[in-house]
């Protein structure tokens, strides 16, 4: 609301007040994990003692950008930060830099999402590559080499800077079905994949073209994942390579902290600077958070399309950890909501492969106790029961889907909650009215 109010008193202070910015603006876009990997930038500058103005929230469309800014600015017009940090909405991206003075634009990914609201990626791609020529002539736009689709975005700008995985040791062997984008973005060819790591993300080259994945700046080899405590990798940048490690599983985190240490760095900050702010991040509300709840711990992980969905279920659920634990079952909650703000159309449920849950199981082992909640509880408990598993309980109050999965869940383990946005934003509001963690609002 303060943006939009801001921008009926003057349509123009988004472009006056980041003009004030003595560092300038980037932002981050891109479906998946924007408010992370935004959040992990903003933890390295403070680091390095950068004061940067963010809509840490998530409200990220331009009049939340907006709202960001002049919650910053005194009332003499001049912001308190010296640095504009931006999560951008992909349908926002052009509107923002054609107003927020960007120095750097990063894309992190492109996956089927909302499609009520975006439809076929090829025009999101579009609509942000429209963005690029309102960047300065030393701008930058840093890229993610191993999504085909985003990759192609640097064809024919002048400075991209790419950043990528390389590790032979996640390749998964197969594109999932779900795959977006399997084919050349130039010529139309099926592409061919060295490496597959998730989604169409991995090691890729056109038989037909010249199209190939770029050859990144930014790059994570020697990745080793300590379960739900963290990833260790060696980072590599322009300048050197570096030991690094994030509190936050998962090789999608990885991806994450690589386009936060290239943003940071090609806005001046130095590695060392960039290495202990990783090390430093806990993780952003709601995406990946963990939260005591007396001798138990609530893992929330925000679900939204069905890469990352899936990628939650292999990381957490089916990961070799829970494998190892023939006799635990674990304790899984799954809210889903049809709100605006998660998208209407729920049908990508069933392009998530629950299946793989079925398979991970050794014989004799326990199955995950699922419980459901949210206005589209009654949908998830159907998906569940195709996939052949079974549903403990449907409860579409979500405060009292909560209390119940905590109540049967032991004392010393986890409960893992799997919300869509605003689900989410309530199970969030309800642990916080339990005393058991900060309003969402609030950066701690």
């Amino acid at each position: 609301m303060p943006g939009v109010m801001a921008r009926r008193v003057d349509p123009k202070v988004l472009e006056k007040l980041s003009r004030r910015l003595r560092r300038g603006s980037v932002a981050i876009t891109g479906t998946n994990g924007k408010t992370t990997t935004t959040r992990m930038v903003s933890k390295i500058l403070h680091t390095a003692g950068i004061r940067a103005v963010n809509n840490s929230t998530g409200a990220n469309l331009v009049t939340g950008v907006t709202a960001a800014l002049v919650s910053d600015t005194s009332l003499s017009g001049r912001p308190a930060s010296e640095m504009g940090l931006f999560e951008v909405d992909e349908a926002s991206v052009p509107r923002v830099a054609e107003e927020a003075q960007l120095s750097l634009l990063a894309v992190l990914n492109l996956f089927r999402d909302q499609l009520d609201r975006y439809g076929e990626l090829s025009y999101t791609a579009k609509v942000i590559a429209s963005a690029f020529p309102d960047l300065p002539p030393d701008g930058s736009v840093v890229l993610n080499a191993d999504d085909p689709l985003v990759a192609n975005l640097g064809r024919g700008t002048k400075n991209p800077v790419f950043f990528g995985v390389e590790d032979p040791a996640l390749d998964t062997g197969k594109l999932q079905h779900i795959a977006d984008s399997k084919d050349c973005p130039v010529c139309g060819t099926a592409l061919s994949y060295e490496a597959v790591y998730f989604g169409h993300v991995g090691v890729y080259r056109c038989p037909n073209c010249s199209f190939a994945r770029p050859e990144p700046a930014y790059r994570a080899t020697r990745v080793r994942m300590d379960g739900p405590r963290g990833t260790d990798f060696l980072l590599t940048t322009p300048g050197g390579e570096h030991e690094a490690r994030i509190g936050l599983p998962g090789l999608y985190n990885v991806y994450n902290a690589l386009a936060a240490a290239a943003v940071a760095i090609e806005a001046g900050v130095e590695a060392e600077d960039v290495v202990r702010g990783l090390r430093a991040f806990g993780g952003a509300f709601g995406r990946v958070e963990r939260v005591r709840v007396g001798e138990k711990e609530v893992f929330l992980l925000l679900i939204k399309n069905p890469v990352g969905f899936n990628e939650i279920l292999r990381t957490f659920v089916a990961s070799p950890a829970e494998r190892a634990n023939a006799d635990r079952a674990g304790h899984v909650l799954i809210a889903i909501n049809d709100n605006d703000a998660d998208g209407r159309d729920v049908s990508w449920l069933w392009d998530v492969d629950f299946e793989m849950l079925a398979e991970a199981v050794t014989p004799g082992g326990a199955v995950p106790r699922f419980y459901v909640t949210g206005i589209r509880a009654e949908d998830m408990a159907v998906r569940l029961k195709y996939a052949e598993l079974p549903v403990h309980s449907v409860i579409p109050d979500r405060k009292e889907a909560l209390l119940a999965a905590l109540g049967a869940t032991p004392p010393g383990e986890t409960l893992y909650v799997l919300p869509t946005y605003t689900t989410m934003l309530e199970l969030r509001q309800t642990l916080s009215d339990l005393g058991h963690t900060h309003p969402f609002w609030e950066d701690k």
